[in-house]
């Protein structure tokens, strides 16, 4: 059996996903009724976007803790984009990205899943972290005032009297 290619995955997942909704729509309405089916997807936003304030917020404090401390925010911000895709899968009618988007707001679910993209974007060769010495090896973050090296393209420019970069500034006429 062949590995489901990368690419094909969105194009499966936009056409199975509401089909799994609308079946679920089917068998549970039949099961619990109209208007409980209609209250547990409006409970299930309500409940969402709380979930999305509370957790959401403290994320944001640990971000801007990191920040304080002069670390880069990462496992923050990766928690503030789970939280993301959590609430919108919430606030998504369905049962199927209702248990999905609950599912994102267990930190610990959280972190393995995190934990899995990162593999795989290094698999891939998506990501490519160098540590420095002295930072406890690759992407050893910010000890020491030290983070991880980010490989980039630069040159070096000298500004002119007049605050523009080595020459005639392409904004005068």
């Amino acid at each position: 059996m062949t590995k489901l290619q990368p690419a094909l995955f969105l194009p499966i997942a936009l056409i199975a996903v509401p089909l799994i909704e609308i079946a679920l729509f089917v068998v549970i309405g039949g099961q619990i009724g109209l208007l409980a089916t209609i209250a547990v997807v409006v409970a299930t936003a309500v409940a969402g976007t709380m979930l999305l304030r509370h957790q959401g917020l403290a994320a944001l404090e640990k971000a801007r803790r990191s920040a304080e401390a002069g670390e880069l925010p990462v496992a923050a911000l990766v928690d503030a984009v789970f939280l993301f895709v959590a609430g919108l899968l919430l606030l998504t009618p369905g049962f199927l990205t209702d248990a999905f988007g609950l599912a994102l707001f267990v930190p610990p679910l959280r972190g393995a899943l995190a934990g899995w993209a990162w593999r795989m974007l290094r698999a891939a060769g998506a990501v490519h972290v160098h540590g420095r010495p002295g930072t406890g090896g690759e992407g050893g973050g910010a000890r020491n005032g030290m983070g991880p090296v980010i490989e980039g393209h630069w040159r070096e420019v000298e500004e002119t009297p007049d605050g523009t970069e080595g020459g005639e500034s392409p904004w005068r006429g």
